[in-house]
């Protein structure tokens, strides 16, 4: 079921002007795929996702270049898994993925796959997944170290734009353990966007943050989608955040139940949105 386009109307919002784009094109169509597990020890298995069906002739059509994407539903529908296999960390057992044009199935090589997710796709995590013994500057000069496209000048001269990008221009020599949850979110954002990658995943990206942080992290990555057209797919419990979304894709036990689009993006305002907690939990 799709609902029907939705202006996003809340009292925290109403003094932010509501943004408008133009999308691109399809970047990532997705036909009927499915995705089970065996359980070790057992001859049974678990089916979490079942014909996801991403395309042209589906309702649920497919992501363009500039959307923003959020994925919801309760823990255990298939979001984090659906993710993974966007991002190539995991593979589907039946049916396939087109990422920017290039088909993705089961037969894919290890060293394709690889390659794609270093040339193209960005990540971010719930839980940082910075290494602990290097700087800021350092976690995120590292993929394009290990790209190997760019000259020693030129990774330190974009990992130093990231970084201010980012807000962290005075933190770049601070290890994650001397950073904030915040800072070091920021931080993992920089080293996606390191690579300049057409797609950003994000799973609970402001999960473990505070209100405060939670904002200051989606205007961020809702600038990074609107001035570098950088095509987000986000997982997130936090039906508060869902006015960043160009659309909602909904799923329950492994499947596409329904979708909702935002006619525009609207970010939150700190103090309003405070205000509104305050009076929701009295």
């Amino acid at each position: 079921m799709t609902s029907e386009p939705k202006d996003y109307d809340n009292s925290w919002t109403y003094r932010v002007p509501q943004i408008h784009k133009e999308l691109g094109e399809p970047v990532i169509t997705i036909r009927h795929l499915s995705k089970t597990y065996n359980i070790p020890g057992t001859d049974e298995s678990v089916k979490a996702l079942h014909d996801i069906h991403l395309a042209p002739d589906s309702e649920f059509y497919p992501i363009r270049r500039g959307e923003f994407v959020i994925l919801r539903g309760p823990s255990g529908g298939g979001k984090t898994t659906l993710l993974n296999i966007l991002g190539t960390i995991d593979t589907a057992t039946s049916g396939t993925v087109e990422l920017l044009g290039e088909e993705i199935s089961e037969i894919s090589s290890d060293a394709y796959l690889s390659g794609l997710r270093l040339r193209r796709i960005g990540f971010v995590f719930q839980t940082f997944n910075l290494l602990g013994t290097m700087s800021a500057f350092e976690n995120v000069e590292l993929p394009m170290t290990i790209q190997g496209k760019l000259g020693h000048r030129q990774r330190q001269e974009r990992a130093l734009m990231l970084l201010e990008t980012v807000g962290l221009q005075d933190r770049i020599a601070h290890l994650p353990s001397e950073l904030s949850g915040g800072e070091q979110q920021r931080v993992t954002i920089a080293r996606a966007l390191s690579n300049d990658p057409d797609i950003l995943l994000l799973d609970e990206p402001t999960g473990d943050l505070d209100t405060a942080n939670t904002i200051d992290i989606m205007n961020l990555l809702l600038r990074i989608n609107r001035e570098k057209k950088t095509t987000c797919v986000m997982v997130t419990h936090n039906p508060d955040v869902e006015c960043y979304a160009d659309r909602l894709l909904y799923l329950e036990d492994g499947r596409f139940v329904k979708q909702a689009v935002n006619k525009v993006q609207t970010p939150l305002i700190l103090e309003e949105y405070q205000e509104y907690l305050r009076k929701k939990d009295a």
